[in-house]
């Protein structure tokens, strides 16, 4: 499998390249081609050109959550005709609506919109979106340190709700030698997300886990996630996006974190 990270918040030192707080990654795994996420703006289509990748011949965009960090770039898929005939991977709760005040948070093209334009799946269970990655639908709340927290509201048809992120979920990488987790912002929970994996894959052996930890202070909440991240024994970490420099620097104390930007290229 191989991951170009298209969308971040940081970008490489002396590689000229531009971010946004917001997340879009290039995978390839075999002959499939996916994307996880599509960032804020049209930057992933930017980036792509600058590397040389064709987002025309992607098969399947994954959809981590209904956020607009990761779902406002969809608007520039069908503008610039950049990707047609794509299927769309989410779960059911990713293209309701959601705010917070008057503020609308969510996709700009929501569910009803979006299956005039592509093929929708919406799915609550996990499913294999390509030979060796497997999107894990909803997270069961398995730690009792990471409990779901609302941001702002969700709407459905006319019915107003506190927004769960019930749609927050991620993409794990089934290898030979163990699974490796791709997170958009884990309002989920890291550790809830990484022990599902492993329950789904049927495999402990976590290699390495990339993406937002959804992680701000350094709390106990913070604490325990180090603690369980050191007694699975994952070697690879790369917590970026919605991770606080704070955050890192102490995970960094028990567990050798490496850098992420855009331009950043995984070989897993």
């Amino acid at each position: 499998m191989k991951l170009k990270v298209l969308v971040d918040n940081n970008t490489y030192i002396d590689q000229y390249y531009c971010g946004e707080p917001a997340v879009s990654y290039y995978i390839e795994d075999e002959n499939t081609k996916l994307l996880l996420d599509v960032g804020y703006s049209d930057l992933f289509i930017k980036n792509s050109y600058k590397f040389g990748l064709d987002l025309k011949n992607i098969d399947v965009i994954v959809i981590s959550h209904g956020h607009d960090d990761h779902t406002k770039g969809l608007q520039y898929c069908f503008e610039q005709n950049s990707i047609s005939n794509i299927n769309i991977v989410a779960h059911p709760d990713a293209f309701k609506e959601k705010v917070i005040g008057n503020l609308k948070i969510c996709s700009p093209i929501l569910e009803k919109e979006l299956k005039e334009k592509c093929k929708l799946i919406l799915s609550s269970q996990s499913k294999k979106v390509s030979k060796n990655i497997i999107f894990l639908g909803e997270i069961p709340q398995i730690n009792n340190f990471e409990n779901r927290k609302p941001i702002g509201k969700k709407i459905n048809a006319e019915t107003v709700t506190d927004d769960y992120v019930l749609d927050d979920t991620a993409l794990v990488y089934k290898s030979d030698k163990g699974i490796y987790i791709i997170t958009g912002c884990s309002h989920s929970g890291i550790c809830n997300i990484v022990e599902y994996a492993k329950q789904v894959c049927n495999d402990t052996r976590v290699l390495g886990i990339i993406g937002g930890f959804h992680l701000f202070e350094v709390n106990e909440q913070v604490s325990k996630t180090i603690e369980y991240l050191k007694e699975n024994n994952i070697k690879e970490l790369y917590p970026c996006h919605c991770t606080s420099f704070i955050v890192k620097a102490e995970i960094h104390k028990s567990i050798p974190i490496r850098e992420v930007g855009v331009g950043l290229e995984i070989n897993w």
